[in-house]
Formats: structure tokens, C-alpha cells, sequence
């Protein structure tokens, strides 16, 4: 993805993270090791390395990117499936980057102002909480909402 589509061109999510701690139970194979072993008393390991625990049908990557770089994201993303175990699906969503918005909604709401960006993520004005936070002019419905109300 770096390579075709440049460093700043794309944001990679990794939805997956290693928090499970794997443990060995070293067992002595050489003579006289029964003598210095307890077999399995006490057998709680030392940590070896981390894994990250997933069901079926979790996600694992997300990329967001320009609709230029979408070959190449999905391209990236078949190639790195191949490091993965088991099978895995590249699924291209209709989302606006790693919204919950769809891209027309996202649009839509955009062209309202009812949308602001937060991070890689965008929050929905609503019209609950204080009157005095509000900005000049939306305290109230605006006619096209109140009728959808």
C-alpha cells in the first residue's frame, strides 16, 4: 500500500489486538529429570509471546482511502491475508471511512452542518442538551428535520 499508493494516502486500523498472553510448562528431557521436576504441580508457565483471541466473522484490518486507491487497498489487503490462518474475506464497505454513516448520509448530513469531524471518526449533532451550547440560529428544528421528527 506504501509502495503504490504513498504513506499518506491511506489509514490502516488493526481491529485485532494481541492481549492474550500464551505460557509454556518447560519440561526437562534429559536424564534425571524426574528427579527435578514436579510434573504438572505448579504448572502455570512462563510467558512465550501474545496472541489476539477472534471469532468468526470478526474484523481484523480496516483501510479507509480515496476511491483512487481502492485497487490498491484491496490488493494490499489479499496479500496479507496469506499471513493470516484460516480464511478470510476482503469486504469494500459503504461506509464513509470508518464511520457509521453511509457515504449519501455522510454527504447529506455534511451539506447541513449537522456533522463534525472527531479524529478519524465524525460525531451527529443531535438536537438534545443544553440551549446555551448551541450555536446562533439552532436552538430550535430547522423545517426540513421537524418534519421527519
Amino acid at each position: 500500500m506504501a509502495k503504490h499508493a504513498g504513506k499518506d494516502a491511506f489509514h490502516l486500523r488493526v481491529r485485532a489486538h494481541p492481549f492474550h498472553v500464551l505460557r509454556i510448562n518447560k519440561m526437562l528431557s534429559c536424564a534425571g529429570a524426574d528427579r527435578l521436576q514436579t510434573g504438572m504441580r505448579g504448572a502455570f508457565g512462563k510467558p512465550t509471546g501474545t496472541c489476539a483471541r477472534v471469532r468468526i466473522g470478526q474484523v481484523l484490518l480496516s483501510v479507509r482511502c480515496r476511491d483512487a486507491h481502492a485497487p490498491q487497498a484491496h490488493e494490499a489487503l489479499r496479500r496479507a491475508k496469506f499471513k493470516f490462518p484460516g480464511r478470510q474475506r476482503i469486504i469494500t464497505s459503504g461506509k464513509w471511512g470508518f464511520t457509521k454513516f453511509s457515504r449519501a448520509e455522510y454527504l447529506r448530513l455534511k451539506s447541513e452542518g449537522r456533522v463534525v469531524p472527531d479524529g478519524s471518526n465524525a460525531k451527529l449533532l443531535t438536537w438534545h442538551g443544553s440551549l446555551a451550547n448551541r450555536q446562533p440560529g439552532r436552538a430550535v428544528y430547522p423545517p426540513s428535520v421537524a418534519g421527519s421528527a
